[in-house]
């Protein structure tokens, strides 16, 4: 089971970005995000109470877990909820995000001790030669340029997420971890609602089936495969997985969200992908 791990994740990560399209069409993308980790929280406090594992831990390991939380749930869902909500095409914003395998490869070697090769590096300047023919000359017209900085963002936030929970010393249980990391995601959207936004949720049939999807398959299932899968194998052997999703998540867009794709975009995403994968491949 614990083999096919990685193209579960790859499927459930992927598909977030389709359902983020009809939950941000009916609500503000801050105020979607904190109901959600509201009861995503919930949910893991309730399974770590039927586990028996235990909520109370040190103040280290809180905010260890509630940063994570923040720049995991917050800075980056909140920079692709943002981008989508503003006109961001969807596979484009996975694209940008999934440049970060490339970003934790760089930054695994000075941060983390592991070894950086000169075919790495190759793989980040193709990756980046990929996304380039992908915004092209379309930033400030089909693509927002707030939406392009936002999607930037999220990027730097999941690759320092991924390190930071790589160089977390605790060993709670995921459960528990998940919960406190939920609290943080769920904490830093309240503060943007109160301090940013109008916040409002349309509970149509959409999004309430949008919701479950993101709340119970992305968060409570995806979510934590990739935290085992980040505490039991290296940073960059992790990240590696996620070359597959702008690909992905561009073919889920085309079928389910008529988005589409010109041959540049294509050319982009196909050197991306090579890019990625020679960074990131062993």
């Amino acid at each position: 089971m614990v083999r096919i791990f990685p193209l579960i994740f790859i499927l459930l990560w992927s598909s977030a970005f389709i359902t983020t399209k009809p939950i941000i069409d009916s609500s503000d993308p801050f105020a979607a995000l904190a109901f959600r980790f509201f009861f995503v929280a919930l949910g893991f406090y309730l399974f770590s109470v039927y586990s028996k594992n235990s909520i109370i831990i040190n103040q280290k390991n809180l905010i260890e877990s509630v940063l994570s939380g923040v720049l995991f749930h917050g800075f980056y869902l909140g920079g692709v909820f943002y981008s989508i909500s503003i006109g961001m095409p969807t596979g484009i914003a996975a694209l940008i995000v999934t440049l970060q395998p490339v970003l934790t490869n760089a930054l695994s070697g000075p941060i983390l001790g592991e070894k950086v090769t000169a075919k790495q590096w190759i793989g980040v300047l193709l990756g980046f030669i990929g996304a380039a023919l992908v915004l092209g000359l379309d930033v400030g017209s089909d693509i927002p340029l707030s939406g392009l900085i936002a999607t930037i963002i999220a990027l730097i936030s999941i690759t320092a997420s991924t390190i930071w929970q790589k160089k977390l010393s605790n060993n709670l249980p995921l459960s528990v971890s998940n919960m406190y990391q939920a609290i943080g995601g769920c904490f830093f959207h309240v503060v943007i609602i109160i301090l940013f936004a109008k916040p409002y949720i349309v509970f149509s049939k959409t999004f309430i089936v949008a919701m479950s999807h993101q709340i119970f398959l992305v968060s409570f299932g995806a979510f934590t495969i990739l935290m085992y899968l980040i505490k039991n194998n290296s940073a960059s052997k992790t990240v590696s997985i996620f070359f597959l999703i702008p690909t992905t998540s561009a073919f889920m867009a085309w079928f389910f969200l008529n988005e589409n794709l010109t041959n540049l975009d294509l050319v982009g995403f196909f050197i991306t992908t090579i890019g990625v994968y020679i960074a990131t491949r062993d």
